[in-house]
């Protein structure tokens, strides 16, 4: 038996003002975003920003239902609706913040399994990396190349037709 590293995840690690300004813009749009969640059962407000190439932005944030599983993340609202409004254009990049509803500071937070595998179709199918921008509390945003960082082992429609 031998336990081997067979993929490492890379994030480059920025400070606010060393990103460029649509970045920013991007960040700001997630955080907008997350301050109107619908999360009255976990309290916690979750937004995402989207950048296509037509230079449109696409926001979304967590809505809640009292029946838990009718309830959607903010970054498959943000993709569902970016892919319904302009199903031609390509995700360039998305931000994702998320602050606990009784607090001023957000904090990273990383998709969630679905959202993970959801976002990894997207990069999939449009056949281009999307970058993926965490800012964290101490105002370091991480930068990930790429949706499958977060999904390293991702089951894609090339798994369904080998």
């Amino acid at each position: 038996m031998a336990k081997r590293i067979v993929k490492e995840v890379s994030l480059t690690q920025y400070e606010a003002n060393e990103l460029d300004q649509v970045t920013l813009e991007l960040i700001e749009a997630a955080k907008k975003a997350a301050l109107n969640a619908y999360s009255p059962y976990s309290n916690f407000q979750v937004g995402a920003a989207l950048l296509l190439d037509n230079g449109k932005t696409i926001s979304g944030n967590n809505q809640e239902n009292a029946c838990y599983p009718a309830g959607l993340c903010a970054e498959r609202v943000a993709f569902f609706s970016a892919k319904s409004q302009y199903p031609d254009c390509q995700i360039m990049k998305v931000a994702i913040v998320a602050k606990p509803a009784n607090q001023e500071q957000f904090k990273m937070a990383t998709p969630c399994g679905s959202c993970r595998q959801v976002m990894s179709e997207y990069e999939n199918n449009q056949e281009q990396s999307i970058k993926v921008y965490l800012p964290d509390a101490d105002g370091s945003v991480y930068e990930s190349d790429s949706i499958d960082n977060f999904l390293p082992f991702k089951f894609s429609n090339k798994d369904l037709n080998s």
